[in-house]
């Protein structure tokens, strides 16, 4: 399984960037952020046919995942991001379709993480 994230970049508060992974195959899968010096957390995941979504309490309401499994892609729509949403962000895939969509080791795959920074 081969994931390449992209779509990062710098961006000033209150305004959006759309990140996008493009995967070999049809996963469940999420994003995932680790901030400078901070652990890596769950951000949003969505289910391999699209039909349901999860989202850390952090980012709901701001951030928004989809995926076109057409093109075997899926996106993390970001909207009124704040400083604090700076990281690297991380797409993940996992095979399984049990178990918590926001742990970190039920994801069996992950791409190379492509860096958002928000200025003040």
């Amino acid at each position: 399984v081969q994931l390449q994230a992209s779509g990062g970049g710098l961006v000033q508060a209150g305004g959006s960037l759309r990140l996008s992974c493009a995967a070999s195959g049809r996963y469940n899968m999420a994003w995932f952020r680790q901030a400078p010096g901070k652990d890596r957390e769950f951000a949003a995941a969505i289910t391999w046919n699209g039909g349901s979504t999860y989202y850390a309490d952090s980012v709901k309401g701001r951030f928004i995942i989809s995926r076109d499994n057409a093109k075997n892609t899926v996106y993390l729509q970001m909207n009124n991001l704040k400083p604090e949403d700076t990281a690297v962000y991380y797409c993940a895939a996992r095979i399984a379709n049990s178990g918590s969509f926001d742990r970190i080791s039920n994801y069996n795959y992950w791409g190379q993480g492509t860096l958002v920074t928000v200025s003040s």
